[in-house]
């Protein structure tokens, strides 16, 4: 049996490593990780719902920083759309959510380092669409 770190460790690591071996642009590896980095940050100032619906709001349905919020909601157990789950969930589960989120985005930025090569501050910048 497996503890939680190792399942996230374990399939954040797939995840990440699929998006390396995708081929997607430089740019779209940037903004993946960079939102990794950032989003935890966002999430303790803002809270679960806000932060996820400020990322799904600013990227396009089909770009990196959506495809980390499915990637991340497929981690954590929600197979659809995790910022829909954060804003209707009751309380508990919304602070249980928020923690399992916080877990998992641990492994997001570890492995943005080590694998994408997406230092903490390194973000979109050449590819910036604000």
């Amino acid at each position: 049996m497996h503890t939680r770190e190792q399942r996230y460790a374990q399939d954040v690591y797939k995840r990440v490593c699929a998006i390396k071996d995708a081929g997607d642009t430089d740019i779209d590896r940037k903004k993946y990780g960079g939102m990794a980095h950032k989003l935890p940050i966002l999430i303790r100032t803002a809270g679960l719902a806000q932060a996820l619906t400020f990322v799904e709001a600013r990227g396009d349905k089909s770009g990196s920083q959506c495809r980390l919020l499915h990637d991340l909601g497929a981690t954590v157990g929600y197979n659809g759309n995790l910022a829909a789950e954060a804003r209707n969930a009751e309380l508990a589960k919304y602070m249980r959510l928020t923690q399992q989120v916080l877990d998992a985005l641990l492994w997001y930025k570890r492995f943005a380092q080590s694998v994408l090569g997406v230092e903490s501050g390194q973000d979109e910048k050449d590819g910036r669409d604000d």
